[in-house]
């Protein structure tokens, strides 16, 4: 059995870490941490920028990267089988296409507390998450809400 988690490495983290591992723990199963990056601007007419944007954005994903494998470090010290992957594009079709291309039994996931208006004007990733899968979702709340 396969556990996917998405990580924003950021606010949520903690809370769905720590149900991740509790759910691998508990199915024995092969837990597959993500964490999606933003695509990369496209600019029509504009190229990629001047080398010093390039080398920021190069040592973003490097900091992303090392973060999410030193969590899967960390999860296979404590015996739970864990892969670190860090991928980029549109954060919701990039998680339910992982979770395909892997074969995921069930995606875990942290929700951020937005108001109404903010969730109607842009949508959230979990709704299209939700919306989109064909497996589970599990579905961690902010620790606030918790």
């Amino acid at each position: 059995m396969k556990l996917l988690a998405a990580l924003d490495l950021a606010q949520t983290t903690p809370a769905v870490l720590r149900e991740a591992r509790l759910w691998a723990r508990r199915l024995a199963c092969e837990l597959i941490l993500i964490h999606v990056a933003e695509p990369d601007p496209d600019f029509v007419g504009y190229g990629a920028g001047p080398e010093s944007v390039r080398l920021a954005v190069a040592h973003k994903f490097t900091r992303a990267h090392q973060r999410i494998e030193a969590l899967a470090v960390e999860l296979r010290k404590d015996g739970i089988a864990a892969t670190a992957l860090l991928l980029q594009g549109a954060t919701a079709e990039t998680i339910l296409r992982e979770a395909d291309r892997v074969g995921a039994d069930a995606i875990v996931m942290g929700t951020r507390a937005h108001g109404p208006l903010r969730t109607l004007l842009l949508g959230s990733v979990s709704k299209e998450v939700l919306a989109g899968s064909t497996r589970p979702v599990l579905l961690v709340p902010p620790r606030d809400a918790a």
